[in-house]
């Protein structure tokens, strides 16, 4: 089975992530087949806007596929895992600087992955079932695929929960964090692409009133504090179980080099910039953190017991997030 449907339709380029009993994962070769035909179709004349969706009711993409980089990893192949993320880096950004709409309809799970797709897409879609989370501490990484770029810019200290505690965002919060832009109920979704490709007109998206937004009511406060500790400390005081549970749960040093990521985001002008500073510590990851540890427990053995290892002290964290020199990620094909 083709795990990317790619053509054109009418006045559209169409890509759909065609991997359903997998949650449309992505692959690298899905990554490489997206930013293949987003350079063929820039400066297509036929081609107006680019719509992407995804077979399946339960996902959009619920992630990278990262089975093959767990492997290579415990192999000591490290590069595999490097050229994974660069080349899927690279493709995140091509779809944030598109010339042209991009038009992305998210379903069910949207998640790590699936964000770095559909979340850089200038017309962002959600229906009621989207669940968007970027859960990475979880697996001992970080959020990346530019997700420290869209966590940095959430309101407030946003950020700082979803990246720490992988909580999940239904469709409000999605479009109140900036994750997602319209809220369409997805029974009207296939009308509406037929409209976008008969058009070539992004004019054609009528959005519904944007669903209630749990987190426009929190109070995370506590996740202003300077360290994981003082955000721990004051979850704590303040009596918070379920985040203080996510973060008991969580990777000590992926935690602390999202904390520092999502920061430094907000003074990025580009998100070239942030995707930069991630690779940083995802070229490292299978080397140098908890990412296999994470992995096998939560998707290989499936034990949910994460025997978390890694260093999370200030300096580490400061040596993941180091530039990488000649390695550094570089633009001059994806601009």
């Amino acid at each position: 089975m083709t795990e990317m449907i790619v053509r054109k339709d009418r006045r559209a380029g169409r890509l759909t992530l065609n991997r359903p009993r997998a949650l449309n994962a992505l692959s690298h070769d899905m990554a490489l087949v997206i930013d293949a035909a987003l350079r063929e179709w820039q400066h297509d004349p036929e081609v107006a806007l680019v719509v992407i969706d995804a077979e399946g009711e339960r996902a959009f993409c619920s992630g990278g596929d990262i089975a093959a980089v767990y492997r290579a990893g415990l192999a000591g192949e490290h590069q595999r895992g490097r050229a994974f993320f660069r080349d899927e880096y690279a493709m995140n950004a091509r779809i944030a600087g598109y010339s042209k709409p991009v038009v992305a309809f998210m379903q069910g799970f949207v998640m790590g992955g699936g964000v770095g797709i559909g979340g850089h897409a200038s017309h962002r879609i959600v229906g009621a079932t989207t669940q968007v989370a970027m859960p990475e501490c979880g697996i001992g990484m970080i959020p990346d695929v530019g997700g420290s770029w869209l966590l940095g810019h959430a309101p407030g200290r946003c950020g700082e929960y979803l990246g720490l505690t992988g909580a999940r965002m239904g469709p409000g919060d999605a479009i109140f964090t900036g994750f997602a832009d319209s809220y369409i109920p997805e029974a009207e979704w296939p009308a509406l692409k037929e409209r976008l490709a008969e058009t070539g007109a992004v004019a054609v998206i009528a959005p519904h009133p944007r669903p209630p937004a749990p987190l426009e009511c929190r109070d995370l406060s506590a996740f202003g504090g300077a360290s994981v500790a003082a955000i721990i400390a004051a979850l704590e005081a303040a009596g918070e179980e379920t985040a203080l549970a996510a973060l008991r749960r969580n990777s000590p040093l992926s935690m602390a080099a999202t904390l520092a990521l999502v920061r430094a985001a907000r003074g990025d002008r580009d998100l070239r910039e942030s995707l930069a500073r991630e690779l940083r510590f995802t070229a490292r990851a299978t080397a140098e953190s908890d990412f296999l540890e994470g992995v096998r427990a939560q998707l290989i053995d499936k034990d949910r017991n994460p025997r978390w290892s890694a260093d999370a002290s200030a300096a580490h964290v400061a040596a993941m997030l180091a530039p990488l020199g000649p390695d550094e990620l570089g633009w001059e094909e994806s601009t």
